[in-house]
């Protein structure tokens, strides 16, 4: 599978910019799609993930704040962030997994800044 990330950039505090990922195969191939971001120094960490199922289930650190979604008909994965912090600096990749096995996308950068 393919995953091609965009909608990185540069972000002031507060903002809400909204990440893409396009899937080059049936996104229900997979156990769950996802989001990790990983930031210089730093271990990749989960931000979000949607199962199969439509279950979600969100890092600690973007509860409440960011949201994933995803568009069977396109596939595609979607992540809607809102309030971000310089925190949230980080590369961003989109996942998909199926059982422990994960495929990554390139990554794209978002950098908050004020």
């Amino acid at each position: 599978v393919q995953l091609v990330e965009s909608g990185g950039g540069l972000v002031q505090p507060g903002g809400t910019p909204t990440l893409f990922c396009a899937a080059s195969e049936n996104i229900f191939n997979f156990n769950a799609m996802g989001w990790y971001r990983q930031a210089p120094g730093q271990q990749r960490e989960l931000v979000a993930e949607i199962n199969v199922g439509g279950t979600t289930t969100y890092g600690e650190s973007v509860k409440g704040r960011f949201t994933i979604s995803r568009d069977s008909a396109k596939n595609t994965v979607t992540l809607q962030m809102s309030g971000l912090e310089p925190e949230d600096t980080a590369v961003y990749y989109c996942s998909a997994r199926i059982l422990s096995r994960f495929y990554w996308g390139q990554g794209t950068q978002v950098t908050v800044f004020s």
